[in-house]
C-alpha cells in the first residue's frame, strides 16, 4: 500500500457498470520528504507521476489516501475489471519517527 495526497478528480463521459458508485482521483504520492517534513515538501507536490485511482470509500481533494496497485487494485471487483490502483484506506493521521 501506498499514500498520498488528493489533488484532484477525473469526470468520465462514459464508464462501465463495475464503476457505478465510484469515482476516479488523481493523487501526488507521498515520498521520503513528506514524512520527514510534516506533509509539506520543500518543493511542493511530489515528482512522481500522480496516478488515477478508483476510490468508492469518498475520499476529496486535499485527503490523504492509501491505495494499492496492479493485481490487488481489481480484487473487489466481481467480475474482470481494467483497473490500476484503487483506494482501499482514508488516512486520519500518519506518525512518522525516522530512525537514526
Amino acid at each position: 500500500m501506498r499514500l498520498g495526497t488528493v489533488i484532484g478528480r477525473v469526470t468520465l463521459s462514459r464508464t462501465i457498470p463495475s464503476y457505478e458508485g465510484g469515482r476516479f482521483l488523481l493523487v501526488s504520492p507521498f515520498t521520503r520528504d513528506h514524512f520527514q517534513h510534516r506533509h509539506s515538501p520543500p518543493d511542493g507536490l511530489s515528482r512522481d507521476p500522480s496516478p488515477v485511482i478508483y476510490d468508492n470509500l469518498g475520499g476529496g481533494v486535499g485527503d490523504t489516501v492509501g491505495y494499492v496497485e496492479g493485481r490487488e487494485a481489481a480484487m473487489p471487483f466481481d467480475t474482470p475489471t481494467p483497473v490500476d490502483a484503487t483506494c482501499v484506506a482514508l488516512i486520519d493521521d500518519v506518525f512518522y519517527t525516522p530512525m537514526t
